[in-house]
């Protein structure tokens, strides 16, 4: 029954409203549109209008952003969903004596950010909220945000867009590792992913640091691309991180559905993932040279987070922590009303399954199994 879809007669967070009108009608052969989400489908297909006409205009500074070479090799923060990834993100974009980052507008609107940013940021303001429906971290246009929104618009190739097209989830989940993807396809996501970090370079001119937890799954891809890329990855208990995956999929994802979803297999799916982003990780982790890697937990960055910074100045070699020391404090002191969402402890079957599932990471990392 309609009465059982949460928001949905919303239209905000919604990342596909960045989208151009030639992969919006592409997006929809194979994909249609559940008549109770017509009206999103409405929305999408108004503001991609919009972006086609913005994107030819952006295309003429396609010689100049095709010249920009990259500042410097990328710094990338890993980490599973709901891992502490944001908290992090947020805390090393600071930085702007050594890095740049893409923001929300950014990641939404990649092929027309350069020339509709400064405009569209203020007319389209109130679509933002200024909070994130899933956790209350503060939200909006300027902020750090997940760089994976991007290629995923200009090509169609992320396991993002089976939250909004949940009927066919299983063949955008291919594209978390790109594993038994055509040689074609994953050429077509370097390309896109490539031209984005170009695009922000030639708007800021510094090093990128970039946080999408799908890269946790893509070393050898971002190495084959970034050979000189630094990396830190960042661990929490997975009975946390299941609670509020699970949390993220009973709130922010009922703003993106274009179909009905299917949520019996909700936690299985979510365990699956887990699985085989870890996986992966631990496969290509040795791929990555001395001296640009680090790993630390969530609890280390929640509890001392300027110590867990400094570790990672420390470690990846990247200067200036004591002049930033100062705007990271700062920062810090800001969040010190903030509350994390407070979960029920698993029931004991569930438990059971997450401790099977995630036995690995429990082990690698020391995690109580029995933790609540």
């Amino acid at each position: 029954m309609s009465s059982a879809l949460k928001h949905r007669w919303s239209t905000a967070n919604n990342y596909l409203a960045g989208i151009t009108l030639d992969r919006w009608i592409e997006l929809l052969r194979e994909n249609p549109i559940s008549p109770a989400y017509w009206h999103r489908a409405a929305f999408v297909t108004a503001a991609a209008c919009m972006n086609s006409f913005s994107a030819r205009k952006e295309r003429k500074l396609d010689p100049e952003i095709r010249a920009t070479e990259l500042t410097g090799p990328p710094l990338f923060i890993l980490g599973h969903w709901r891992s502490g990834t944001t908290h992090l993100h947020n805390l090393l974009a600071l930085d702007t004596k050594n890095f740049a980052f893409s923001n929300t507008y950014q990641v939404v609107n990649p092929l027309t950010f350069l020339t509709t940013e400064e405009t569209n940021t203020r007319r389209f303001a109130r679509l933002v909220p200024n909070k994130r429906p899933m956790d209350n971290m503060a939200m909006g246009f300027a902020l750090p945000q997940e760089d994976e929104f991007a290629p995923c618009l200009d090509t169609l190739k992320s396991l993002y867009l089976g939250i909004s097209f949940p009927k066919r989830q299983e063949h955008f989940d291919r594209y978390l590792t790109f594993d038994d993807v055509p040689k074609a396809e994953i050429d077509e996501w370097k390309d896109a992913f490539l031209w984005f970090c170009k695009k922000l370079t030639y708007k800021y001119a510094r090093p990128l640091v970039l946080k999408s937890p799908p890269h946790t799954a893509r070393i050898r891809l971002l190495l084959e691309m970034f050979p000189d890329a630094r990396f830190v990855h960042i661990h929490r208990h997975p009975h946390d991180v299941f609670r509020s995956n699970r949390h993220y999929w009973d709130t922010a994802a009922w703003y993106t559905y274009l179909q009905r979803p299917d949520r019996s297999q909700l936690d299985s799916q979510l365990l699956g993932r887990y699985r085989t982003l870890h996986d992966a990780y631990h496969a290509q982790r040795p791929l990555i040279p001395p001296g640009r890697f680090h790993e630390l937990s969530f609890h280390e960055l929640e509890t001392d987070p300027l110590s867990a910074l400094r570790s990672v100045y420390e470690e990846l070699d990247i200067p200036h922590f004591n002049t930033l020391q100062p705007t990271f404090e700062k920062y810090i002191s800001s969040q010190s009303s903030y509350r994390k969402n407070r979960f029920d402890r698993l029931d004991d079957a569930t438990r059971a399954m997450v401790n099977e599932v995630c036995r690995p990471e429990l082990e690698l990392w020391n995690y109580d199994p029995d933790q609540s």
